[in-house]
């Protein structure tokens, strides 16, 4: 078996141009994926039987259907009727399909506050949003934020369903190059290993802020 990795080599800064676009896509979609995920939260556990309908509406589509699926839906099916870019529909479809696992943790996070803390806030005259700020905020900051980092590694690796969309991000770059040169098993073992990187790097720092939320409790 001859292996080729002077094509690595070669293509390194091709790949190295998709791995940029792969982290320009999760960054957008993380601030997008969060602003969702709050909302929806907030939503969930809400007193209002229609705004808590809705949201939960919301998290059980997007979590009863492939990541794919939405992407072609928003892409190729709301885009026959508005047009919008393939980054737009990508950074969408991702935001949203992250929001709603977000959402769900914060919610999760918030529920786990003791109900006891509320009512002897509530007995010391505080309002709705002091106990949300002082109470129960920063308890669920600790529980919900080493949950939600490891959701936005799902979301680097989740980017890479972008290149259906013709989106140029690391898969869709590797395939390319693949389809015109070849070498299919050292470029993909080579984007393999920078996805690898990537989240092994993210994985650390989800470690250490268990360990110092942890040291902080």
């Amino acid at each position: 078996m001859n292996f080729h990795w002077n094509e690595v080599i070669k293509f390194l800064p091709v790949l190295l141009t998709g791995l940029k676009m792969t982290l320009i896509v999760s960054a957008i979609s993380t601030v997008g994926s969060t602003i969702i995920g709050v909302i929806v939260a907030m939503m969930r556990i809400s007193k209002s039987r229609i705004l808590n309908a809705i949201a939960r509406i919301y998290i059980e589509w997007i979590r009863g259907t492939p990541l794919m699926i939405q992407l072609m839906f928003i892409y190729f099916g709301l885009g026959y009727y508005i047009n919008f870019s393939a980054m737009f529909a990508g950074n969408l479809g991702l935001s949203m399909f992250m929001g709603a696992y977000i959402a769900e943790i914060i919610r999760a996070g918030i529920e786990s506050v003791p109900k006891g803390q509320t009512e002897a806030a509530q007995s010391l005259g505080m309002n709705y949003y002091q106990i949300m700020k002082h109470i129960i905020y920063p308890q669920a900051i600790r529980t919900v934020l080493p949950p939600i980092v490891s959701q936005f590694i799902t979301l680097i690796k989740d980017s890479s369903l972008l290149s259906i969309l013709a989106v140029s991000e690391l898969s869709y770059v590797s395939r390319k190059i693949v389809t015109r040169n070849m070498a299919p098993f050292e470029i993909y073992l080579a984007t393999g290993l920078i996805y690898l990187f990537l989240t092994a790097s993210l994985s650390q720092v989800v470690r250490i802020l268990e360990r110092r939320l942890k040291i902080g409790a």
